[in-house]
């Protein structure tokens, strides 16, 4: 009987007839990878016939089934069919069943060949089910669910006996993952989806090839770091002669216009054959003057175009195309035990994100690509993949393209039994030979499936544990045969394994609200020192426009269940710290508007000052991930812009700490530093320092010279006077310019007489507590200001500009004004969006002017308007 929560597809589309027709460089046999991803169709195994030729033959025509998202999930797709309608508003998600997902699911689509050539070769390549599936095509089973399993295994299946010229369906039965099998897991970071990522949550590709194929080529860079001026390139590729006698062809590569390989060479029938292409053979290889990758502060992410082919008696049965960049990442460890990096032999101090992928698989290029410009925009460096995840590889293209680093590895999904169904340990729940197994063969598959993007500097095989010795084991032995290049590290946690000694990474903390001092004055958690792999002050609460996309109009104020539903888990279901934070430092907020635009303060301050402070101990500290970046679902803690887009003031306070030349306050030792975040040094730069009353009084000011900024330095300018006479709140504006006098950096502080203190022998792991807490109440006291202000707008291309000019005609401080670029006719805010400073404040009678930007079609086709606020301006 037909359950009244299906809502049958009604509109029936045909199926993807995909025409491998046409040949390349006059080829007589097809050469293409075409994905497999239109015109798909799913039911639940309960509702239709079963039985596998039936439904995986041409003529069975699926009657009332849903329109499938591939690559995507089963929950995916039937929320984009409108079966399951607003699901992450208030507690939607809890209407939807488990049951539903306790059978398989039925995937079928289809795709055409034109012409079927004598030794032509066709596989498909399946590279992620989740978690298992059977397989048909044209009525006959080709793959199992027991050897076609594991959510990150990666299969090639050979096809060629089975296609047929004209149609050809593919069906596949698929079975989400059961307890204590390797699938992909979110952890607290929001509700487990019910049907646990179950679905074909991967591409599937059709490769069709002559009698020789091109595989798993790898490019190996070595840098001289000395003089940056000279490159060593190895080339390895795997050939199969897919048929049965021998076959006589040649090999060719070339990189950019220049660089041409070539080999002839013949492979016996069935043969797979590794080669490598080295200097000392090919001395083309050996690179003078190489275009660099590097991350886009430091220098250009230059990639090269490498072609490939494999050709026999002329006609060409394979060839491939990819990018690759020239770089070395490194690592070391400095003398207090903790590991840092180098890119091209040069210290970096990262500076990143925890990037996560929305709860339900489906992030689109667009998303993705908004992610990776906002790393940009806020002057980040490197993106933390906890997880292979992404569906594809767009999101690692685009790290290359644009210079992020990418810290690449398993999730902690696998190390608690909570999350993993079964049993842990010290080493986690991975413990059985079967589990260990499935563990090192999808490292494998992923390591050989990424290992040619330069944007990935290091392997991470474990997050909050070690694998157990024999399972770190075949992890290197893993590492050693595809990807010898890179830096790896055994957890993000500090541990000591028996096999490779110290991690020498920390992850003590704090997950939880902790004040900007915290991350100047901890030596012993979450501080400014070492590399911290995940931390951040907690709940960073979005705008009132995305909480009510989230929380009914009626439990929007006061805070209630409905706001704790879309907090994290575990120790992290509540916001006690950060309110009691809000109330003790700010004052009890009087309603809504009140608390959100304290809310925003929280996060800008207390976001800067954990990036200013790992800047401030370069190279004592040597890495900083903020958990966490972006989110999964629509939440209230952990995220530097939360699901729809939308910057938090988080966004911006990293936005601010981060910029390349940079003038910060030290917290800890009540000084005025300068920050060189480049590789270049600076000369003929001066400061202006100003500290004002509640009042607006200027009670000291300061003018320095800056005659040299060195490259990755902090200069300390001006320890703040003790002997001021200050109201407990009490402000300080700083301000860099260049040798022109033009401004390149501004940085306001809101302080207080009183400081904040920690309880530092209460700490915990996810939080220090506080035992006193700052006096910044007179902000409440802050008389309205009316600001005047122009917008200009102009576009070129797909790209719409807005400047907007800011006037404070007033006698009285602008606090944290706020720009707001919304669709005009719509009145809905746009995202993404691209402001150079926001959350900013404005002196008596100052004027600023401020840019930005968005793309065009975001726009929905009608006019911007910036609306701006912020917390006393009306």
């Amino acid at each position: 009987m037909r359950h009244s929560f299906y809502r049958p597809y009604l509109l029936w589309l045909p199926c993807s007839l995909i025409l491998l027709s046409g040949c390349l460089n006059s080829s007589r046999w097809t050469v293409k990878d075409r994905t497999l991803n239109d015109y798909w169709e799913m039911q639940s195994s309960r509702l239709v016939t079963e039985g596998g030729k039936a439904l995986s033959d041409t003529n069975f025509v699926p009657s009332k089934w849903y329109k499938a998202e591939v690559p995507g999930t089963v929950l995916g797709s039937l929320v984009a069919d409108s079966v399951f309608n607003d699901v992450f508003f208030h507690r939607n998600l809890e209407n939807i069943p488990d049951s539903l997902f306790d059978v398989p699911w039925w995937f079928r689509s289809s795709f055409a060949i034109a012409n079927l050539e004598a030794g032509q070769v066709y596989r498909l390549r399946f590279n992620g089910i989740s978690y298992r599936a059977d397989v048909w095509l044209n009525g006959q089973k080709i793959a199992a669910a027991d050897t076609l399993a594991g959510s990150f295994r990666q299969h090639t299946l050979d096809v060629t006996r089975y296609v047929r010229q004209g149609e050809n369906v593919l069906a596949l039965k698929v079975t989400r993952a059961a307890p204590g099998e390797l699938n992909i897991g979110f952890v607290d970071w929001n509700p487990e989806p019910a049907d646990h990522n179950m679905g074909i949550w991967r591409n599937i590709h059709l490769l069709a090839t002559g009698p020789v194929s091109i595989k798993d080529p790898f490019v190996e860079t070595a840098v001289d770091t000395t003089t940056l001026d000279h490159a060593d390139v190895t080339l390895h590729v795997t050939l199969e002669n897919h048929s049965d006698q021998a076959v006589e062809g040649t090999f060719q590569a070339m990189i950019g216009n220049d660089i041409q390989l070539s080999k002839t060479l013949s492979l016996e029938a069935g043969e797979i054959r590794e080669m490598s292409f080295s200097p000392a053979e090919y001395t083309a290889l050996s690179i003078d003057h190489p275009r660099l990758w590097w991350t886009y502060q430091l220098g250009k992410p230059n990639l090269y175009p490498l072609k490939m082919n494999f050709t026999v008696h002329d006609e060409i049965s394979d060839e491939y195309a990819m990018k690759f960049g020239i770089r070395s990442v490194s690592g070391y460890m400095t003398a207090d035990g903790f590991r840092g990096y180098k890119l091209n032999g040069k210290k970096i101090l990262i500076k990143g994100g925890g990037w996560t992928d929305p709860m339900l698989l489906n992030a689109s290029p667009a998303y993705e690509e908004a992610g990776i410009d906002y790393a940009v925009q806020m002057n980040l460096n490197t993106i933390r993949m906890e997880g292979f995840w992404g569906k594809n590889q767009h999101l690692y293209d685009l790290c290359d393209e644009k210079g992020i680093l990418m810290m690449v590895g398993f999730s902690c999904q696998w190390e608690w039994a909570n999350y993993f169904g079964t049993k842990d340990d010290q080493y986690g729940a991975i413990s059985t030979p079967a589990q260990i197994d499935m563990a090192a063969k999808s490292w494998r598959d992923q390591l050989t499936w990424l290992r040619n993007h330069p944007s990935i500097m290091l392997w991470m095989y474990g997050s909050d544990k070690i694998p157990r010795p024999e399972l770190e084991k075949r992890y290197l032995e893993v590492l050693k045969q595809t990807d010898p290049t890179r830096p790896y590290v055994q957890s993000a946690q500090e541990h000591v394994s028996t096999v490779t000694g110290p991690t020498g990474m920390k992850m003590r903390g704090p997950y939880d609200y902790v004040p900007p001092v915290y991350w100047y004055t901890d030596t012993l958690n979450g501080g400014a020192f070492g590399f911290n792999t995940e931390t951040g002050p907690g709940p960073e609460i979005p705008v009132l426009e995305s909480l009510k996309k989230m929380i009914p109009a009626d439990s929007l104020w006061p805070i209630s269940d409905a706001w704790l539903y879309h907090a994290a888990r575990g120790e992290f279901h509540n916001f006690t710290a950060y309110n009691r934070a809000m109330d003790q430092r700010l004052g009890k907020p009087a309603n809504l508007e009140d608390y959100l635009r304290k809310a925003q303060l929280l996060n800008y301050e207390g976001m800067r000052a954990m990036f200013e402070s790992f800047e401030a101990n370069r190279f004592k500290a040597t890495g900083i991930i903020q958990w966490m970046y972006n989110a999964s679902w629509p939440k209230l803690w952990w995220q530097l812009y939360d699901y729809y887009l939308m910057p938090t003031g988080a966004f911006y306070g990293a936005r601010k700490a981060c910029e390349p030349i940079h003038i910060a306050y030290n917290y800890g030792t009540h000084s005025v530093e300068a920050f060189n975040n480049t590789l270049s040094a600076r000369q003929g730069l001066s400061s202006d320092i100003g500290i004002y009353d509640a009042s607006m009084h200027k009670v000291f000011g300061k003018q320095i010279t800056l005659d040299n900024l060195a490259a990755q330095s902090t200069l300390s300018l001006v320890k703040i006077p003790e002997n001021l006479t200050l109201s407990p709140t009490y402000f300080l504006d700083i301000r860099l310019y260049d040798s022109l006098h033009h401004a390149i950096s501004t940085n306001f502080y809101a302080l207080s007489t009183k400081p904040d203190a920690l309880n530092e022998g209460k700490s915990t792991w996810y939080i220090t507590p506080q035992s006193a807490y700052a006096d910044l109440t007179l902000l409440q006291q802050l008389p309205a200001v009316h600001l005047q202000t122009q917008t200009s707008v102009s576009q070129r291309d797909d790209t719409t500009f807005v400047q907007v000019e800011l006037k404070n005609p007033s006698k009285q401080l602008a606090f944290m004004v706020h720009l707001d670029l919304k669709n005009k006719t719509l009145g809905q805010s746009v995202t993404p969006v691209f402001w150079e400073d926001n959350y900013l404040s404005l002196l008596p009678g100052e004027e600023r002017t401020v840019s930005g930007y968005c793309h065009t079609g975001d726009l929905k086709g009608q006019p911007p308007v910036v609306q701006v606020s912020g917390w006393n301006v009306r």
